[in-house]
């Protein structure tokens, strides 16, 4: 393992620690608008990681994921504490709770994605080695082991990696299985027998979902957020970020 890729996993685990930490504490700051101090108390609306960090979530999955190669990260940090009874309606309280994270990693996602598509245009091709044919991106020569070099793949690899893990975050989160926020968003919108069922099932949530990953339930899931983030990020920017 050299040097550069490191770098590389440093720069995917701060791009996954940076979304986690922005994911929780949006919703304990939508939670905390509505009248619930509970995150707020409990000092969770901190940017500082050491207040989200979950040992296994945060450190150990990512850790394990980049060590056996993943093409992805993930991972997750401490749930934010809220209590709905601060709420006016509690039901309605939740669903802005939930929507708030999947919504800040979509924003963030595509803030990103603006960011560095204009950073792009200072980019030449030359320093990679690309041309451009017909629209197409074709590696011709060597690439450039300069400083400018490695530092503009750095930083293009950093924001490729925060624009794709956003994504997961924000579609995975959006599966309706408790506790997952797709969960509350669906529990919402469901007559009184179905919310009751939603809430039983909150017990058994987790297992449900180690269940739904292991037969292969997020197979068409990733599919589609694939392609999602290549439309993002185009050939360009995946070819000098390697990603």
């Amino acid at each position: 393992m050299n040097i550069a890729h490191i770098l590389e996993i440093i720069l995917s685990l701060v791009a996954v620690f940076t979304a986690i930490v922005l994911h929780e504490v949006s919703h304990g700051y939508v939670a905390y608008r509505l009248g619930d101090p509970t995150a707020k108390a409990r000092g969770r609306l901190s940017l500082n990681p050491l207040a989200h960090i979950d040992p296994i979530g945060t450190v150990l999955v990512p850790l394990v994921l980049v060590v056996l190669g993943s093409p992805f990260l993930f991972g997750w940090a401490k749930p934010v504490p809220i209590n709905p009874n601060y709420f006016r309606n509690p039901f309605r309280g939740m669903l802005y709770v939930a929507i708030a994270g999947p919504a800040i990693n979509l924003t963030l996602a595509l803030a990103t994605t603006g960011i560095g598509r204009l950073a792009l245009l200072a980019v030449p091709n030359s320093l990679f080695g690309l041309v451009e044919r017909n629209g197409a991106f074709y590696r011709v020569s060597a690439i450039s082991q300069s400083f400018t070099a490695n530092l503009v793949h750095n930083v293009f690899y950093l924001l490729g990696v925060f624009v794709i893990i956003n994504i997961l975050l924000a579609v995975f989160n959006m599966i309706p299985i408790p506790p997952l926020d797709g969960s509350r968003v669906l529990t919402y919108f469901l007559p009184s027998e179905g919310r009751r069922v939603m809430i039983l099932l909150e017990r058994y949530g987790f297992l449900i979902l180690i269940a739904f990953i292991f037969l292969g339930g997020l197979n068409a899931l990733f599919g589609l957020m694939g392609g999602i983030w290549n439309g993002l990020l185009g050939d360009y920017w995946r070819l000098i970020a390697r990603i």
